[in-house]
């Protein structure tokens, strides 16, 4: 049985309860640990508006919504596991083939009755996409990853793994998205099989609403899915050259029977971006999460 499977059954009390301080926010899943500022801050939803670096978490299809370059890096830190996420990611969407190249490292110190472990992530990908027309874009990443563990009995892993995506504009205002996960991947605990889906709507050009859903299919957990909401709100400046982005959400895991609530803010002018968010853990545990990160922009075309 993995420390996984104990905290999800409560076996023994004593571990159970360690659980609850350190391993339930003490995982390495790439589905739900690898998150920058902006998909925490929203409730981990916006699938199917999954822009710049979004595109690399979400849904590689995003990568094709907008045409222009960003460069964008993010530093995450959870206290509970003295977590840390770092990304740096380039996309470059001006071109017939949009794309965006990305590292990401996490690393993670758990502790468990007393015994501190170890967790490492390097990795490297690309991710493609593709408008076949003016509502529909196709996209797929590909990445590179190698793990080192000595937790519990999870195992080291490295190798290859990819997800594929789309987006539809239903409507001008509405856009619904799905993604495959890790459909293509050397057998690793932190890379499971899984699907999402979700659906954007801006009932006016200064709103965005998200709802999401994910659901791990290696699991062996009698309940899957992880279900997020949020919106974002664009303060524009008078000038309408920079504005600030308001954020907040709410996240439900089904498997862990936890609930989180998710904010953050930001500042986005023609040239750049500043971007904060956080996420808290409110039943089930006590996992904080806050994330920071900078984008400067490329030249946008029309």
């Amino acid at each position: 049985m993995t420390a996984q499977d104990i905290c999800r059954k409560g076996v023994v009390t004593a571990v159970a309860l360690a659980c609850v301080s350190s391993t339930a926010a003490a995982d390495a899943n790439s589905m739900t640990d690898y998150f920058g500022p902006r998909e925490v801050s929203i409730g981990e939803s916006m699938r199917a508006d999954a822009t710049g670096s979004l595109a690399t978490n979400l849904n590689p299809a995003g990568v094709g919504l907008t045409r222009n370059v960003v460069f964008e890096g993010s530093y995450g830190y959870r206290p509970g596991d003295s977590a840390s996420v770092i990304a740096a990611s380039a996309c470059d969407s001006t071109v017939p083939i949009a794309g965006c190249f990305y590292y990401r490292y996490f690393g993670a110190e758990p502790t468990l009755e007393g015994q501190d472990f170890d967790r490492r992530v390097h990795e490297f990908g690309m991710a493609a996409a593709r408008a076949l027309s003016q509502r529909f874009i196709i996209g797929i990443n590909v990445r590179y990853f190698d793990y080192e563990t000595n937790f519990m009995e999870e195992k080291d892993s490295s190798g290859f793994a990819a997800d594929a995506g789309f987006i539809m504009r239903v409507l001008d205002s509405v856009q619904v998205a799905g993604v495959g996960y890790n459909v293509l991947a050397k057998e690793s605990a932190q890379y499971p099989l899984g699907v999402g889906a979700g659906i954007t709507m801006r009932p006016v050009e200064a709103l965005a609403l998200g709802l999401d859903g994910t659901w791990d299919l290696d699991t062996e957990a009698d309940k899957v899915g992880r279900y997020g909401g949020g919106a974002e709100y664009f303060l524009q400046s008078a000038d309408r050259q920079s504005g600030y982005p308001v954020r907040a959400g709410a996240v439900y895991d089904n498997t862990l029977e936890s609930t989180y609530i998710t904010g953050g803010i930001g500042f986005t002018s023609i040239k750049m971006g500043l971007d904060v968010g956080a996420r808290k853990q409110v039943d089930g545990g006590d996992e904080l999460m806050i994330q920071a990160g900078l984008r400067v922009f490329g030249p946008q075309l029309p």
